[in-house]
This record gives structure tokens, C-alpha cells and sequence, in this order.
């Protein structure tokens, strides 16, 4: 081909971009956290019992689930700028009727909204990893993956704190300010791309679980997430019922307190990102899972109680989020590197298995503190972590760092779908 013909070099992302991109990560996603933290108060002004005020937050986070699996592949199939902006104007759009909102189920719909359209992370960091070079790709998802971390851990406390000055419509308004000035800014700042696909919207949804089902790496990494972030949920659920019960008698923003000394594994994420770029995932991902093991042993220590024991538990909690988080930095570089024009639909699969994780370790963990205490909900970390670990030793092969273009097997052989997807092996 000549070199008239050779289609222009893709953009590439700024420091200054990078940051942003962070920072719209952690104020997306702190919209279906923040809930957690002003459900009381939204239950003492609707008149409701707290029970029925936790729907609001059960609802974000459906709706959060849903829109990973129905809008993030379509970062695959349309421009980035156009689709990042609509989805934030959306949440937007949702923020502001909730926080007007004089009914609970007006309140549980708006949540919904917001959850559905709020994945705009998920849409961001395949993009970021697509106008990276390969020996920068962990770095760049480490350091947005960071300001998710921050938006979910800082979530709490910024609501709670801000509710309890100005009631619990303040914070769904503020954050609707803020979404709204970060859409300006996006649609602005962000690239112009172009889609990797023309694929039909149906067609776009049936591949991402073909890729689930064709890629083994895929599989690898989500199932790695979803026994780790199935810990890392079963802590953070009981961890509230634990500190707020007969053992410490402590309030609710005792948990946003820990929730911030958690905020400091978002320190990790660059550093783990860099770790990958440099020794591959294998490696990262095996020090994240005997991380996670030590986090379940070390937070034993909160039955101590007392000062000890809380300093225990934010110990524990703070290593357990450092290894679910860097865990994840590994994870989505090594799908990032399978195929190029894909990347939104690999995150689909995914994210969507590390929820599905995330809502059983949840559960689990709330079972385990009933029957057995703070110490089966310590034993539950532990052997999940664990599983994953020993899944790694007996099934894993250490491997180099993939190249952006890195391919299957099957790929290279021309064994893909006519929709770019590799055909079923």
C-alpha cells in the first residue's frame, strides 16, 4: 500500500487527558455509591422504613448492571465524544429527578436511570487502552482505575457528610452538577475516534458472549475478578453489620471513616499498572491473590476490639482493596491485549462476570456473618481468595506482556467470525 493510502495515526492521550479521564471515572461511578450512605435520611422525609429506603440503592445498582451489559458494548460501535456525552447528560438528567423526587418509587426509577447510564468508566478505559502504546497500557488503566477507586471509596463519605448538613436531596444535586460540568468538559476534550465495528446492536450484545465463551484468557481473567471482588464485597457488606452491632456499637459513619483509610489503594493501581506493563499479569495477579488471603487473616484481628481491633480492621480492609484493585488492573490489561477492535466488548464480559461476583460475595458474606460471625466472614475471604489462587498455580501459564495486537490463536490461523470475533473452538 502506499503511503498516501495508509489511514491517518490514531490520537493519543495527554497527561493533562489522562487525568481527566480519572477523574470522570470516579465522579461516574460515585453515583451508585453514594446511596449506600443517605438511605436513613431518605427513609425519616419519604416515610418510609429503612428497608423500603434501601430499594433506591438495590435499583442504582441493577440498573448499573444492566447498562454494562446493554450500552458498554456500543463503545465498539459508535464515537466515543458523542456516546460519553449522551450518557453523561442522561445521568445528569437522572440525578436531578431524583433529588427532586416526592415519592420513593419516582426516587427508585430515577435511580435506575442513573445506574443504567452511569457505566461511562466502562466505556472510557477500553478507549484509554486503545490510544495507549503497549508498554504504557497498564500504567494508563492503573491510573483511571484509580479514580474509580476513589469514587466508590470517597462516595460515602462525601453523601453522608453532605446529607447530614443539607438533607439527602443535596448530594443527588450536586452530583448532577457535577456530572453536567464533566460532560462539557468531555465533549470537549475527548478525541475524535472511530468505531471498530458496524455490527448491529444485536449482533454486538450475542458477541460479547461469544468472546466469554471462545477467548480463554477472558475467562481467566473474570473468573480471577469474580472470586476476588466476591471477597472483597462479602468484607465491605458485613463489615457494616460487624462495627455497628454489640461488638463496637459504633454509627454508620464509622463505615465511611474506613471507607476512606480504603481510599489510599487507589495509590496502588499506577504502581500495579506499571508492575504489568513490566512482568505481566501472571505476576501481579499472583501476589494480589496471596494479598487477599492475608487480608482475610488480618482482619481476625478485629475481634480484639477496641482500638486494636478497629486498627485492624482498617489495616485489613485497606490490603484487601489494594489487592482487588490492582488485581483488576491485570486482569483488564491482559483482555485489552486480545483483540484491538473489541476492547468495549471484552470489558462487557468482563465487568459483567465481576458483578455478578461482587452481588454473590454480598450475599454470602451476609449469610456468613448470621451463622458464624466475624470470623466466618473473615474464613469466607480466605477461601475465596483462595480459590482463586490455587486456580492460578494448578491452570495459569506465566505470560510476557501481550502486544496491542496481540491475537488468539485462532485469530491468527483465520479462524475469526465474519463479525471479527473468533469463531467457536
Amino acid at each position: 500500500m502506499s503511503a498516501g493510502l495508509l489511514s491517518p495515526s490514531p490520537p493519543t492521550l495527554s497527561r493533562r487527558l489522562i487525568l481527566l479521564l480519572s477523574v470522570a471515572c470516579g465522579v461516574a461511578v460515585a453515583d451508585i455509591y453514594f446511596p449506600q450512605a443517605i438511605s436513613p435520611l431518605i427513609a425519616d422525609d419519604l416515610h418510609v422504613s429503612p428497608e423500603s429506603a434501601a430499594v433506591v440503592v438495590t435499583c442504582a445498582q441493577l440498573g448499573y448492571a444492566a447498562g454494562i451489559f446493554l450500552l458498554v458494548p456500543l463503545g465498539d460501535r459508535l464515537r466515543h465524544r458523542g456516546l460519553v456525552t449522551t450518557l453523561l447528560l442522561v445521568t445528569c438528567a437522572g440525578l436531578v429527578l431524583a433529588g427532586t423526587a416526592t415519592a420513593l418509587p419516582v426516587l427508585a426509577v430515577a435511580g435506575a436511570l442513573v445506574g443504567l447510564t452511569t457505566v461511562v468508566p466502562q466505556i472510557l478505559i477500553p478507549m484509554a487502552a486503545g490510544l495507549t502504546a503497549p508498554e504504557r497500557r497498564g500504567a494508563v488503566t492503573g491510573t483511571l482505575l484509580s479514580g474509580l477507586i476513589g469514587g466508590i471509596l470517597l462516595a460515602r463519605a462525601f453523601s453522608g457528610t453532605l446529607g447530614e448538613w443539607l438533607g439527602w436531596r443535596a448530594p443527588y444535586l450536586v452530583a448532577a452538577g457535577l456530572v453536567l460540568v464533566l460532560a462539557l468538559a468531555l465533549a470537549a476534550a475527548l478525541p475524535a475516534t472511530t468505531p471498530s465495528t458496524d455490527q448491529p446492536y444485536p449482533a454486538l450484545l450475542a458477541a460479547s458472549l461469544r468472546l466469554l465463551r471462545t477467548e480463554p484468557q477472558l475467562r481467566r481473567s473474570a473468573l480471577n475478578q469474580v472470586l476476588v471482588f466476591a471477597a472483597f464485597s462479602a468484607a465491605w457488606t458485613a463489615l457494616a453489620l460487624y462495627i455497628t452491632g454489640p461488638a463496637y456499637h459504633l454509627g454508620t459513619p464509622a463505615v465511611g471513616v474506613l471507607a476512606l483509610v480504603g481510599a489510599a489503594s487507589m495509590f496502588a493501581t499506577p504502581i500495579a499498572g506499571r508492575r504489568t506493563d513490566r512482568q505481566g499479569p501472571d505476576a501481579v495477579n499472583l501476589v494480589c491473590m496471596v494479598g487477599a488471603i492475608a487480608a482475610g487473616a488480618l482482619l481476625l484481628t478485629g475481634q480484639f476490639g477496641g482500638p486494636v481491633g478497629l486498627v485492624g480492621l482498617g489495616a485489613g480492609m485497606l490490603l484487601l482493596d489494594v489487592a482487588m484493585q490492582s488485581g483488576q488492573v491485570a486482569n483488564q490489561a491482559r483482555i485489552f491485549a486480545l483483540r484491538p477492535e473489541a476492547r468495549a466488548r471484552l470489558n462487557t464480559a468482563y465487568m459483567t462476570c465481576a458483578f455478578l461476583g461482587g452481588s454473590a460475595g454480598s450475599w454470602l458474606g451476609v449469610r456468613a456473618y448470621s451463622a458464624f460471625g466475624w470470623n466466618g466472614v473473615c474464613g469466607l475471604v480466605m477461601i475465596l481468595a483462595g480459590l482463586a489462587l490455587l486456580r492460578q498455580l494448578l491452570r495459569a501459564r506465566p505470560t510476557a506482556p501481550a502486544a496491542p495486537e496481540q491475537v488468539t490463536a485462532a485469530g491468527a490461523a483465520g479462524a475469526a467470525g465474519p463479525d471479527g470475533v473468533p469463531a467457536a473452538r
